[in-house]
């Protein structure tokens, strides 16, 4: 800050905090993919670590062999319940969004060229 002018760090200050930059898809899916990864590794180093009562957990969850595979190193999803996210949020999801946004838009010029006709009718 000794480098620059005072009045250059006055105008700064009156400006604000510059909000921060928002990810792009590609980095918020990296971010989302990497910090997962990371929270099942604790969660599965805790359930190995000496504090924790496997047993009084394993008698309150409603699949217990599920939960000790997963402690093991299996995935925490199954292959069932990753189709049907994939349906559910996935590509194939997006591309019926787009399908239905299309119509939409298409419904909307239809409207336009209607209001546009009668318009020129009235006067």
């Amino acid at each position: 800050n000794w480098c620059y002018p005072p009045g250059r760090r006055m105008q700064s200050s009156k400006l604000g905090p510059t909000p921060p930059r928002l990810l792009t898809e590609e980095e918020y899916q990296l971010q989302a993919k990497v910090e997962t990864c990371k929270a099942l590794a604790e969660l599965r180093s805790f359930c190995q670590s000496p504090e924790f009562s496997a047993w009084t957990m394993v008698s309150r969850i409603q699949s217990p062999k599920r939960f000790a595979d997963f402690v093991g190193g299996a995935s925490h999803v199954t292959p069932n319940e990753v189709s049907v996210h994939e349906r559910e949020f996935g590509l194939e999801r997006l591309f019926i969004d787009e399908q239905l946004f299309e119509d939409d838009d298409d419904d909307d010029d239809e409207e336009e060229e209607e209001e546009n006709v009668n318009d020129s009718f009235a006067g």
